[in-house]
């Protein structure tokens, strides 16, 4: 499995290759990302592949207890989560100085790299594809974890179309804990917020308080970039990034693409609604609205099938107008050939 494996200069390398990590032994560098390095492992004890996380060293004591904190708070937020849609932690541990985090190995690739390579989603696709991540967040929100950075870097696609959540490190955890004895949230992104500047809800780019909702609106973020192929809100100055995602609203995607229909495009809307009592109530809620549009399609499908069915089944039946008159015409026509023998013969 791959998590925000982009290349970075100056990044501290874990351990190299052809080391053992615990009980696991690191066979292949499959990535470096901004808080971790991954590598392909191999558990002995259970004689399968695994995907190992090892936090980034950094020369700062302080700043390094901290991260190791948020690390094993990803272990611990995603490790009592048992979801088809939400990647299996198997171990975490910090050993010889080294945190990391052991979990399934996943052949294919992120969104966010499947959407910059090109790849266009169809409307079912999209459709399919957000709602069992939606199906995924209701779960997690109902064992009281909130992700709060929905991206397409977090979401997996694997080889069989399946998508996964990935890297809850900064998520919300009972009793998550930051230093001995205290207890609350640890601040990632300007010192106040959390989350991904383009996905973010209004309320974490204000720095308020966020709850279950804040993922409904980033999932809703992420359908608007998957369906219209651009993001949102877009702008390389943060500050203006954040104020357009405050205070303005995005085109619909039925009016970016007049090919997406009304009802899906109103399905985003609602979810990226800035006003929380306007949004999804849960990601359970927008599950369904998602369920009930896919439903919606199968039966147009299905009633489409049997109209073309009957189509051809009565373009291939006889006709019966044509029938009887084809009977009469021969009828005429033996009539006279015999009313023409009988005269000849008389």
């Amino acid at each position: 499995m791959q998590n925000n494996l982009t290349p970075q200069e100056n990044t501290p390398v874990a351990p190299p290759l052809n080391k053992r990590v615990g009980r696991f032994y690191l066979t292949e560098k499959l990535g470096t990302g901004t808080n971790g390095t991954v590598y392909l492992g191999h558990d002995p004890v259970i004689d399968r592949d695994v995907a190992i996380k090892i936090l980034n060293t950094s020369p700062n004591l302080a700043d390094k207890k901290q991260r190791e904190h948020q690390f094993i708070n990803e272990a611990r937020a995603a490790g009592r989560l048992s979801h088809p849609n939400i990647v299996t932690i198997f171990d975490a541990s910090t050993e010889g100085g080294t945190t990391f985090i052991a979990m399934e190995f996943l052949p294919g690739k992120d969104l966010r790299d499947e959407l910059a390579s090109g790849r266009q989603f169809d409307i079912i696709e999209t459709a399919a594809v957000v709602q069992k991540i939606a199906d995924a967040l209701a779960y997690a929100h109902a064992n009281g974890v909130i992700h709060r950075d929905i991206k397409p870097g977090n979401i997996f696609i694997a080889s069989n179309q399946q998508p996964k959540v990935l890297d809850f490190g900064i998520a919300r955890a009972p009793n998550r804990i930051l230093e001995e004895g205290r207890t609350g949230d640890v601040t990632l992104f300007n010192n106040n917020i959390l989350g991904t500047p383009n996905y973010m809800s209004p309320e974490q780019a204000m720095g308020k308080p966020v709850n279950a909702l804040t993922d409904v609106y980033s999932l809703g973020a992420v359908m608007y970039e998957m369906l219209t192929n651009q993001k949102p809100f877009q702008s390389n100055d943060i500050n203006k990034l954040l104020q357009q995602i405050i205070q303005k609203n995005p085109k619909s995607p039925a009016e970016v693409s007049p090919n997406i229909p009304d009802s899906l495009s109103r399905i985003v809307m609602k979810a990226m609604s800035k006003d929380t009592s306007a949004r999804y109530q849960s990601a359970e809620e927008m599950s369904q609205a998602l369920q009930k549009f896919l439903e919606r399609d199968k039966k147009l499908k299905r009633k489409g099938a049997r109209n073309k069915s009957d189509q051809m089944a009565h373009s291939d039946a006889p006709n019966d107008k044509g029938g009887i008159s084809w009977i009469s015409a021969a009828a005429i026509g033996l009539a006279l050939i015999c009313a023409i023998y009988y005269n000849l013969r008389h």
